[in-house]
């Protein structure tokens, strides 16, 4: 039994990725896991990815807007974004969002899908 140590991902938008499981961690390609932080008015562009992803918040409150529309996930819910499905995140609240991710299969760069960055607040 290997203890393993998460790989942080580098980011510029104040958002705080921690991989325990996946491609940049482990080299696990079946799923990956990340615990993730990210601070009040943080938001991503849109992605289309080729991959379920289970998201469980820990802290505070992530905002999804999933095929058009909005949904708030508070701490101690879980939502699922299907593969296929167009999708953004944001932290709209005031306090830092923390929340658990799976992603099936593992996240990479080039199954997530993202539309012009410029579309996002902070990224």
């Amino acid at each position: 039994m290997q203890k393993l140590k998460p790989f942080q991902v580098p980011t510029n938008d104040g958002k705080r990725i921690f991989e325990h499981f996946g491609q940049a961690s482990s080299n696990f390609g079946d799923f990956s896991m990340a615990h993730m932080i990210a601070p009040p008015g943080w938001t991503e562009p849109s992605q289309t990815p080729d991959f379920d992803e289970f998201v469980i918040v820990i802290r505070g409150e992530l905002t999804l807007e999933l095929n058009n529309t909005e949904v708030v996930v508070n701490a101690g819910e879980s939502i699922v974004a299907p593969k296929g499905a167009r999708v953004r995140y944001a932290n709209t609240s005031e306090s830092d969002a923390e929340y658990v991710a799976l992603c099936m299969p593992a996240f990479r760069p080039d199954r997530v899908h993202r539309d012009d960055a410029s579309e996002a607040g902070n990224g």
